[in-house]
């Protein structure tokens, strides 16, 4: 089953220019949507890595190590996307003079 593989540092590479780009993009036009659909784009890498890591049981030493750094790197990427989406969704809320899903960040964004 194919994976995408973060233990290689140009994938990695690829991977957060990518991600610094979707949310500089977002945050330009100010639409959280985007930044939601990169979140749910990493919880199902999250997803496929764990299903590859738990059926694998004919993957070698080095397969799995190279697995459970990938799922790693998918947290840590959910994570970043989750506070990106909270951070444009509280653009998008000031812009459009509506509501917040959220504040629970505000002590956060005080201050950066």
């Amino acid at each position: 089953m194919p994976m995408i593989n973060f233990t290689n540092p140009l994938t990695l590479l690829i991977v957060t220019l990518i991600f610094a780009l979707i949310v500089i993009l977002a945050k330009e036009t100010k639409k959280s949507i985007i930044t939601a659909i990169m979140l749910f784009v990493f919880v199902g890498l999250l997803i496929i890595h764990s299903i590859i890591y738990t059926t694998g049981t004919t993957l070698t030493e080095e397969a799995l190590s190279d697995i459970t750094f990938t799922m790693v790197f998918d947290l840590i990427f959910v994570l970043l996307s989750f506070v990106a989406y909270l951070w444009v969704d509280d653009i998008e809320a000031k812009v459009k003079k509506k509501k917040s899903i959220d504040n629970s960040l505000d002590w956060f964004w005080n201050k950066v």
